[in-house]
């Protein structure tokens, strides 16, 4: 008995974030969903985004996003 395996295909979006230091804490925006985020260092800002980022996308979906963000020069 042959079996047809289906395999998702996992689509792979970079997004640009924006750090910069404000005060005591660094901010971390995601400009093209409109997610922010911050932490007390550099590191805790860019885990906090990206988690910020995976929730975001857990709820919202990519789907509606352009195919290509704009890239920097």
């Amino acid at each position: 008995m042959d079996q047809e395996r289906s395999w998702g295909k996992t689509e792979v979006k970079t997004f640009i974030i924006a750090i910069t230091q404000e005060s005591k804490f660094f901010v971390a925006r995601c400009l093209e969903l409109g997610v922010t985020s911050q932490g007390e260092t550099l590191d805790e800002a860019k885990s906090n985004i990206k988690e910020a980022i995976e929730l975001y996308i857990e709820s919202f979906g990519i789907e509606d996003l352009p195919k290509e963000s704009s890239r920097p020069f």
